[in-house]
């Protein structure tokens, strides 16, 4: 069947993705929609109570499977005179915000998933999610930027890239664990495969949205196994790992489930 997308919502802008392009972001579109419907299976037959990490898992595969829907029918996108690029008149680039609207759900979200099992206090945690926050921000804005002024939103949201690191491989790996030992191994592996992949990213923006060297198609595959990579298959090899661990032991004892006394009733009057 022929890909519709770009008939219906033609492209805004001189640099565009192409049908290919459009046709794979389908396909990452169905591996976010069968990522998301297998987690929530996975959340039911968790018992109440240990579905946190489930559950925010869920949020995050949500949204990328609206983000992914979004960019394969070519909508979300901005043009934007680009650099380095132009002769007299520089020509536009579609600029995807509905991807960083993406990014500011999802990055906190997969830094919670893996920051809850350490030790670090409540504002440490918040503090590396705002961090999240800014960096996303600041590719944004950068990319909303035609002048070279673009870059100094780069190194900001480098910066707090940089914090996230320090907050990842440092202190959440030198912190107590709340269920002790047993998570640290699993944590060191998340934790670095995180921190890889957070690099990969301001590289992808480089050559995309700042440089202009790739193209809008090139800039779709290679944020999409990024976002495959970071999204379904981390979270999945999470909670797989967490799948034995009593949430109570993390010390989110009193975000469990809890009936209430009528219902505690009726179930020993029956």
């Amino acid at each position: 069947m022929t890909n519709r997308a770009l008939d219906l919502n033609p492209p805004n802008a001189t640099l565009h993705i192409t049908t290919n392009a459009s046709d794979w972001l389908w396909a990452a579109f169905a591996v976010m929609a069968f990522s998301l419907c297998c987690m929530i299976l996975l959340d039911f037959l968790q018992p109440r109570g240990a579905r946190l990490f489930h559950q925010i898992a869920i949020v995050s595969l949500a949204t990328f499977t609206i983000g992914y829907f979004s960019m394969a029918s070519d909508l979300g996108a901005t043009p934007i005179a680009v650099e380095f690029r132009g002769r007299g008149s520089d020509p536009t680039r579609q600029i995807w915000y509905v991807r960083y609207i993406q990014w500011i759900i999802t990055g906190p979200l997969g830094l919670l998933e893996v920051l809850l099992i350490t030790g670090l206090s409540p504002s440490d945690i918040l503090t590396t999610l705002f961090m999240s926050v800014v960096t996303v921000v600041c590719g944004l804005v950068g990319a909303l930027v035609h002048s070279t002024y673009k870059w100094g939103y780069y190194v900001f949201g480098c910066a707090a890239l940089f914090y996230i690191w320090y907050s990842l491989l440092l202190q959440g790996s030198t912190s107590t664990f709340r269920a002790g030992g047993v998570l640290r191994t699993g944590y060191l592996r998340s934790a670095g495969f995180l921190a890889f992949m957070l690099i990969t990213y301001p590289i992808c923006w480089a050559c995309s949205e700042g440089g202009n060297v790739i193209s809008n198609s090139s800039e779709m595959i290679w944020y999409g196994i990024l976002d495959i990579l970071a999204g379904p298959i981390f979270l999945f090899l999470f909670v797989f790992h967490l799948r034995n661990v009593d949430v109570s032991t993390l010390g989110l004892s009193t975000w469990r489930y809890t009936e209430t006394k009528a219902e505690t009733k009726t179930e020993n009057s029956a």
